[in-house]
């Protein structure tokens, strides 16, 4: 009589490592670099509302640094670089070049967000930015939200950061 017990750890061990090769380990930054890591939403209200929503790891400096956006298994769907006088995104196997980084950031998610005054909102700093409204008040918990309200149509952006 033979026992099924060794094949059903087998198994279980089989499962344990797929489950394990599927996880991303968190990215450290070189000491000096900002970073940050979590998740992303964003809704903009209009017709019919529209939302945006992915993990992201923000690193650099608002001048030079690196937005990269995931989707809820870990994989990456753009990457969204700049440094003076250039701003790239990479997705879908191509890379496009931007004139600003605004205007990149208004490509990858749908709505203008202000990606350099995140680096001041996450460090506690509530940058004032033309039309949007940073609520700070919860960045102890890893929260943060922010509200634009000019130019229409309003938008809602709220970061929940993970654990370091």
């Amino acid at each position: 009589m033979t026992s099924r017990v060794p094949a059903r750890w087998c198994w279980g061990l089989l499962l344990a490592l797929l489950l394990a090769a599927c996880a991303t380990p968190p990215r450290s930054a070189p000491p000096g670099v900002q970073s940050w890591n979590g998740r992303m939403a964003l809704t903009v209200e209009g017709r019919g509302s529209e939302s945006f929503s992915a993990g992201f790891e923000l690193q650099g400096a608002p001048e030079a640094g690196e937005l990269t956006l995931t989707n809820p298994l870990g994989g990456t769907v753009a990457v969204l670089a700049w440094a003076p006088g250039t701003a790239t995104l990479r997705a879908n196997g191509r890379t496009r070049e931007f004139p600003s980084l605004d205007a990149l950031a208004q490509e990858a998610t749908g709505a203008p967000i202000p990606v350099a005054s995140l680096f001041d909102w996450l460090a506690g700093k509530a940058t004032p930015v033309p039309g949007w409204q940073p609520d700070l008040s919860q960045l102890a918990q890893g929260r943060l939200h922010a509200t634009r309200t000019d130019p229409p149509p309003p938008a809602d952006l709220r970061l929940v950061l993970e654990k370091q």
